[in-house]
């Protein structure tokens, strides 16, 4: 994966707010039209629309529009960049942290001898 994927800098950004994460858990349990993920979120609709178009931008939900009611639906497999990001990274700092204990128990075992 490239270094400065800017589809995973989307993602990223998409998922730092915390009014679009309490929309993604939401949006976990089934789809739900825009006045009902609002609701809970205590903003006014415009607001809720910008980040809604923030999380559909970064592709971690598709909306559809039925006459007047927008619904909207997670994508769960956008999460799959991220996810595989962060475990190349987990795995990247376990190798160093290894190395390390390695380095520290070979330095005690020279200084007790």
């Amino acid at each position: 994966m490239a270094k400065h994927d800017a589809d995973l800098s989307l993602l990223f950004h998409a998922l730092a707010d915390p009014t679009r994460r309490s929309i993604l858990t939401r949006l976990a349990k089934g789809p739900a039209p825009v006045t009902e993920l609002a609701g809970p979120t205590g903003l006014r609709l415009p607001t809720v629309m910008r980040h809604l178009s923030v999380l559909e931008e970064a592709g971690l939900i598709a909306t559809s529009k039925d006459g007047r009611v927008r619904t909207c639906a997670l994508v769960p497999e956008a999460l799959t960049a991220p996810r595989t990001w962060l475990d190349e990274q987990r795995a990247l700092w376990e190798a160093r942290l290894d190395r390390l204990d390695d380095y520290v128990m070979t330095l005690m075992k020279e200084r007790e001898t």
